[in-house]
């Protein structure tokens, strides 16, 4: 007899794939709060800030291990659907935010970041909801990760350690490197997003005209030589 029972989101809780996405959640929490220890730059307490920085690094590098292996091990659970991408979006978002307190990233950017992964992330779950297709991540949104997590990381580490102070004309050029690698990642994320609104919304009117003109082909085919009975179409 076959099980038709729909998956629970429960279901798998404990698979080796969800407990490396809890583990990465703690880890973001942690992160969180020694980045706010440490201060600016991590003059406030040091120690926090490179505890912060080498937490991030961990995460971000482990991004993909938990998908990875539920694939390998065949151990995809609704739960990991689920929670794989708000850890993702955690990380980055909650470490955008605990960097513009102190001072460290532009507000502004920080604000265009979380309206873009907010968004596109509540349209993603609202299209699996509709029984849509989600539309896998564009080279554009690769780049947008990638981008993302060396410019955080690079602006975490406390090299200012190494350079002569905060005050170091060293540690200035390497926070407007950091700062410029951050705003090639806003930019990659802007556009990915744009990407996938069109993709998203604009691809169903193009195949409901690829389907029309099909059953106009297969119309007039069937007025030319008379093969198909009305009915049977």
């Amino acid at each position: 007899m076959n099980d038709s029972r729909k998956p629970s989101l429960l279901d798998g809780w404990n698979s080796a794939p969800n407990i490396v996405t809890y583990v990465r959640i703690v880890m973001m929490f942690a992160f969180l709060y020694f980045t706010v220890d440490g201060g600016y730059f991590g003059i406030q307490n040091v120690t926090s800030r490179w505890i912060a920085a080498v937490l991030f690094i961990v995460a971000a590098s482990t991004d993909k291990l938990d998908g990875y292996l539920a694939r390998t091990y065949n151990q995809v659970t609704e739960l990991g659907k689920l929670m794989d991408p708000i850890a993702d979006k955690l990380l980055i978002c909650g470490g955008l935010v605990v960097l513009s307190l102190n001072g460290e990233v532009w507000w502004l950017v920080t604000i265009l970041f979380l309206i873009r992964e907010v968004g596109i992330t509540i349209m993603r779950f609202f299209v699996i909801d509709t029984g849509g297709k989600v539309i896998a991540a564009s080279n554009a949104g690769k780049l947008k990760t990638l981008t993302q997590c060396i410019g955080l990381g690079m602006i975490l580490l406390p090299l200012w350690t190494f350079m002569g102070g905060v005050n170091s004309q060293a540690w200035g050029i390497y926070v407007a490197v950091s700062t410029v690698v951050i705003l090639l990642a806003l930019f990659f994320c802007l556009y990915s997003g744009g990407e996938y609104l069109v993709n998203t919304f604009g691809r169903p009117q193009e195949d409901t005209e690829h389907v029309e003109t099909l059953a106009e082909a297969a119309h007039s085919v069937e007025s030319s030589d008379g093969a198909f009975e009305a009915g049977e179409r």
